[in-house]
């Protein structure tokens, strides 16, 4: 009988801990972007931005209007960004840097 209660337990923990993930937010946030860009296939221009992640996949919004989207990874850097940065190159957002954080969201383009 107790081993049918202690079977019964761990069942219920491995049920929520596998609804866990699906509980989780998407991390917003407002990013500005200096010149003109491109994330995945969209062209954006320079200003103000609001970033969404969910999972792997980036959404950018300009008001209510989806402008963008891509997918990426999180990435662990060594040390803390002291601020947020858009990292571009050629042309290309290739990642996205949050103050007080040590990981990054790196995009696959």
């Amino acid at each position: 009988m107790k081993f049918n209660s202690i079977l019964r337990s761990l069942a219920l923990v491995a049920a929520l801990a596998s609804t866990v993930p699906l509980l989780a937010k998407p991390y917003s946030k407002t990013i500005n972007i200096a010149q003109s860009a491109k994330i995945g296939k969209a062209d954006l221009q320079a200003g103000e931005y609001r970033l969404m992640i969910d999972g792997n996949k980036a959404t950018v919004q300009k008001g209510k209007q989806t402008i963008a989207e891509s997918e990426g990874r999180w990435e662990d850097r060594a040390t803390k960004s002291s601020n947020d940065s858009v990292l571009i190159s050629d042309g290309q957002v290739k990642e996205v840097r949050f103050a007080g954080q040590t990981r990054v969201f790196v995009f696959n383009e």
